[in-house]
């Protein structure tokens, strides 16, 4: 049975996505940042072959045009907890992760380092620097309940995720930043990436 990686992320609109970095640099190139980390991230990982990939998206049945082909889903209701859980759900007889789209640094080689890391453990995180984290990676043994009531959007997101694993084996992979502010974008964009053209 293939591994199989979900995306997951808000369908690039003009004013629904990046909301916190559009205050700093507009709505429209808080799109074209959104829909370029979207779509750079998926073309990657369908270059590798070793996975499948599928595309949770928000809101439901939105109609949807990117530059690269790729299964679907419906996130569906709920908070973020309740929207993961059920995309996870949906691949449980096998290893799946699910990684955010805002990582602009996350890539193929970080799903392959998670699925190599769930040799050993039966769920693997990719910490954000902000007390989050851009990766879960889940083997056939999982808690019930994954994510309990976790304090999204908080510093303490993978401290309170990590309580649900108490019982499980827990490996890590490379800790990333989002680009969730102007801030955060004027850091990644003019550190290790300065020399190199923006897609944005």
């Amino acid at each position: 049975m293939r591994d199989t990686i979900i995306v997951f992320a808000k369908a690039p609109r003009l004013g629904t996505v990046k909301r916190r970095l559009a205050a700093g640099i507009g709505e429209r190139a808080a799109l074209r940042f959104h829909l370029a980390t979207l779509t750079a991230l998926l073309r990657d990982l369908r270059s590798r072959r070793r996975f499948d990939v599928v595309l949770a998206v928000t809101p439901d049945r939105v109609r949807l045009r990117l530059p690269v082909r790729v299964d679907r889903i419906d996130q569906g209701r709920g908070d973020l907890g309740a929207r993961m859980s059920r995309a996870l759900r949906r691949y449980g007889r096998g290893r799946v992760a699910l990684i955010g789209c805002d990582i602009p640094d996350a890539g193929a080689g970080d799903a392959h380092a998670a699925f190599r890391a769930l040799g050993s453990a039966d769920a693997v995180f990719g910490p954000a620097a902000d007390g989050g984290y851009w990766l879960i990676a889940l083997g056939p043994r999982r808690p019930a309940d994954l994510f309990g009531n976790a304090r999204w959007s908080t510093p303490h997101a993978l401290a309170d995720t990590l309580t649900r694993f108490r019982r499980h084996r827990v490996g890590f992979v490379r800790t990333l930043t989002d680009v969730d502010t102007v801030a955060d974008w004027r850091c990644w964009a003019g550190g290790h990436h300065a020399g190199r053209a923006q897609p944005w």
